[in-house]
């Protein structure tokens, strides 16, 4: 939401005081509310949580320069869909170009123009009242996500263990921030797309027919497509769309092979099979943690699953006295049967 009535709060970051003052007289006649710094690093502590809605920042400033403060806004995930507007007085092609591949939204020259510098504000404060019902929109899904989940006995608490899972096994072999991100959401509604599946074949009890099996199938696409319109969950959406994708190419929905099969969604796959496999389910009983571990070391010396990816995860279960007491520190058995994944 808009942080000052209807038009919103503008940092400007500028190392002259007479550019401060003409910028902040000329947004206050239009009804903005600004907040005003000199440096860059100023800058950036003012973004967060100071309710900021548009950043006007100068190319060349003390402590931190434009071009930077910007790259930063804009890789962190707190403000990457914050607006920011360079301004220089460095004319040359070259310089709009830097702003451009910092990240900028936008680019005004010095001396500014005042109905230029208006129009600009205006339409960044467009800009991200739309980022904001996007988010907003975000939100609904992740509730419709744990409606979803909510309403099957058996997998209540699933989609919350495997974004901890995910996560934690994202951070075990170095993802940045990002994809540590995309790994929580990702994995939260990961099983979104069953919005579109009855009760009567999401629950039953029995074996699926094949028209059934590939009415299941058909999750993943079906919560990518209701992710597609939502830029915060763009990311989050490979890990919608292909996390029952296999390294050997038999997966679904797109029978992605190797490489192909985006490393995130390798990563939610895997402790989706864990966390399954050590549940309830209608057609079966839990397996005990040991048996499922062995099970994905099975399919991965089968070619299905990235091997390393799933040592580093055998390591993390083995290894949490807090959540595997059971098992911590024992030795890994081979299942004596064939288990049926879910």
């Amino acid at each position: 939401m808009l942080s000052w009535g209807n038009s919103g709060t503008i940092l400007v970051a500028d190392d002259s005081p007479e550019q401060l003052a003409l910028i902040s007289r000329v947004l206050a006649r239009d009804g903005y509310r600004c907040i005003t710094v000199r440096d860059g690093r100023a800058a950036l502590d003012a973004c967060v949580g100071k309710g900021v809605d548009v950043v006007l920042v100068d190319m060349q400033m003390p402590v931190r320069d434009g071009l930077s403060v910007c790259r930063q806004i804009k890789s962190a995930h707190e403000t990457c869909l914050l607006p920011v507007l360079v301004m220089t007085g460095n004319n040359d092609q070259r310089a709009h170009l830097d702003a451009i591949e910092a990240g900028a939204d936008d680019f005004l020259p010095k001396p500014l123009g005042i109905p230029e510098l208006r129009a600009r504000v205006r339409s960044a404060i467009r800009m991200k009242r739309c980022t904001d019902e996007l988010d907003n929109a975000a939100a609904s899904i992740v509730m419709l996500g744990a409606i979803i989940e909510a309403r099957d006995r058996y997998t209540n608490g699933h989609c919350q263990r495997l974004a901890d899972y995910a996560a934690e096994l994202g951070r075990r072999i170095g993802l940045d921030g990002v994809d540590l991100r995309a790994l929580e959401q990702g994995a939260y509604l990961h099983d979104l797309g069953k919005v579109a599946i009855p009760d009567a074949v999401l629950f039953k009890p029995g074996p699926l027919t094949r028209s059934e099996y590939d009415l299941i199938k058909s999750h993943p696409s079906v919560g990518d497509r209701i992710c597609t319109p939502l830029r915060t969950l763009e990311r989050a959406r490979t890990i919608i769309r292909s996390h029952h994708e296999l390294l050997d190419g038999s997966g679904y929905p797109d029978g992605l092979r190797g490489n192909a099969v985006p490393l995130v969604a390798q990563i939610t796959a895997i402790t989706d099979v864990y966390d399954a496999l050590t549940s309830d389910r209608p057609y079966r009983r839990a397996l005990a943690p040991a048996v499922a571990l062995e099970t994905l070391r099975t399919e991965a010396h089968a070619g299905k699953r990235d091997i390393a990816l799933v040592d580093e995860f055998v390591s993390i279960v083995v290894g949490d006295e807090d959540r595997f007491p059971s098992y911590c520190g024992k030795e890994l058995k081979r299942p004596q049967s064939d288990i049926a994944l879910p």
